[in-house]
């Protein structure tokens, strides 16, 4: 498959930033008062339902019309349920490898920074295991913005946003324990910041990794992958923090708004 090479850069930019979206959870941080909660909830149920949807009308089609091609109607349908379930499997296994009370996933509030820190080698390592955790999860979803900006553009933007919109309260869950532990802004920007590079850098080594199999067959079965990976994310990361930002109704309708925002662009585009 013949890939130029302003794809490549508009999809690792695309990459670069929701993956740096961190920033703009640990700048909410320090310079808002408070989370507003219910904004977050909506926010992060409109991401999963951008990317529920995408990935289950729009990615695991055209994995299935790919590999479809390929292998025939049965086996391609065959093929690229595998590589679906594949995808889920592997986000689960590093999921299951993140340790729970560092998960990156905790919902913080910006209040918090009004506290006085107890411990604060214990802060300083939960900020930093959080970092870790962050960047470990980031990875994968790195190469499925990257991979999905390849095979088409604006179905990449919409993954980028919907992805950057779940990395902000992952700033925010790096910046409050670091900042808690050093009570330096800066010092909790930068891990926050470094956390989110793992994306591009997900990006850069699978494609790496992959390029000398890059062909319809291979496109197939990572976009099929890139599905079950997002239909994870959203229903095991997303929602669930949405849960605890807000009120459940208000995570449901941003779920459903950015069902019908991302039906309408598909519509139109």
């Amino acid at each position: 498959m013949d890939i130029s090479n302003s794809s490549i850069l508009f999809a690792f930019l695309l990459t670069l930033f929701a993956g740096l979206s961190t920033g703009i959870g640990s700048a909410l941080a320090f310079y808002t008062k408070q989370t507003n909660k219910r904004f977050l909830s909506a926010a992060l149920g409109f991401s999963a339902g951008v990317m529920i949807y995408v990935s289950f009308v729009e990615i695991f089609a055209k994995a299935r019309e790919s590999l479809t091609l390929i292998y025939g109607d049965t086996m391609g349908l065959l093929v690229t349920t595998i590589a679906f379930f594949a995808g889920i499997a592997i986000i689960g296994l590093i999921d299951k490898f993140v340790p729970s009370g560092e998960n990156p996933h905790e919902m913080r509030d910006v209040k918090e920074m009004k506290e006085a820190p107890d411990e604060n080698a214990e802060l300083m390592r939960m900020g930093v295991f959080s970092a870790l955790a962050i960047a470990i999860h980031n990875f994968p979803e790195g190469l499925a913005t990257f991979i999905s900006a390849l095979q088409d553009p604006s179905l990449g933007i919409s993954i980028a946003i919907a992805i950057a919109i779940h990395n902000i309260p992952e700033g925010i869950a790096v910046s409050v324990p670091i900042y808690f532990a050093t009570g330096s802004k800066r010092k909790a920007f930068k891990y926050s910041f470094i956390s989110g590079l793992s994306e591009p850098i997900g990006a850069i080594v699978g494609y790496f990794l992959l390029l000398n199999f890059f062909d319809e067959r291979m496109f197939g079965i990572i976009f099929a992958a890139v599905a079950g990976i997002m239909v994870y994310i959203s229903l095991d990361e997303l929602l669930p923090t949405a849960e605890k930002y807000g009120e459940h109704h208000v995570a449901i309708y941003g779920m459903i708004a950015g069902m019908m925002l991302m039906a309408i662009s598909l519509i139109v585009l």
